[in-house]
């Protein structure tokens, strides 16, 4: 398998940590896409992925699957353990609600931020920014993560007792809407607790 990246953007990070969660990441050859230079929208990459989007799969038979929660999807199920979207219908539904809200509410929105409310990737990148868009997506990211706080005084994980791809995305949008310099809320006790769970784990290190 090859996965097409920047490293260290958050998106290719969701899908190294779900790789060294399976334990499948040294299976996997990594091939720098250098997105801050707009190779993302070269006819060659374009080619693969023509919406012009990191991370990007490529299985040895040449199928290539974009979208982070797909190719999560897909890392999930070459192997049983763990199980990282859910095993029944029940939990992967739940699983699936928090894995969205975490993405929309939290990942989503202060990637609109940071492209629309600030300079992002530099005028050549950033082509419609739209000021007033942006910076109410990052009232989203505030919103979001208080009610986050209050599903997590009542469970370890975001989708119950077990972690899953919703603490995953949730985590990378964390650290990104920080990256970001969006105002996190003050007084976050649940989510503060949580996060340092999952940075203790061993795949957020080598992911």
């Amino acid at each position: 398998m090859k996965i097409y990246e920047f490293k260290g953007f958050p998106n290719p990070s969701r899908v190294r940590i779900a790789l060294a969660e399976k334990g499948l990441i040294d299976q996997v050859s990594f091939i720098s896409v250098n997105v801050p230079e707009g190779e993302h929208r070269e006819p060659t990459f374009l080619a693969k992925n023509p919406w012009g989007t990191v991370p990007v799969l490529e299985l040895d038979d040449g199928m290539v699957i974009s979208e982070c929660t797909a190719i999560t999807e897909y890392i999930d199920h070459l192997d049983g353990q763990p199980s990282l979207t859910g095993r029944t219908a029940r939990a992967r539904a739940i699983i699936h609600m928090m894995q969205r809200r975490a993405e929309s509410g939290l990942l989503d929105a202060a990637t609109d931020y940071f492209h629309h409310a600030t300079p992002g990737l530099g005028p050549k990148l950033e082509l419609n920014p739209n000021k007033a868009w942006g910076e109410a997506r990052g009232e989203r990211v505030g919103w979001t993560l208080r009610q986050f706080d209050a599903v997590l005084a009542q469970t370890p994980y975001l989708a119950g007792d077990v972690f899953s791809v919703a603490d995953i995305t949730a985590f990378v949008g964390l650290g990104f809407a920080e990256f970001a310099k969006i105002a996190i809320p003050e007084g976050l006790t649940h989510i503060d607790a949580w996060r340092r769970r999952i940075a203790e784990r061993p795949s957020v290190s080598a992911a």
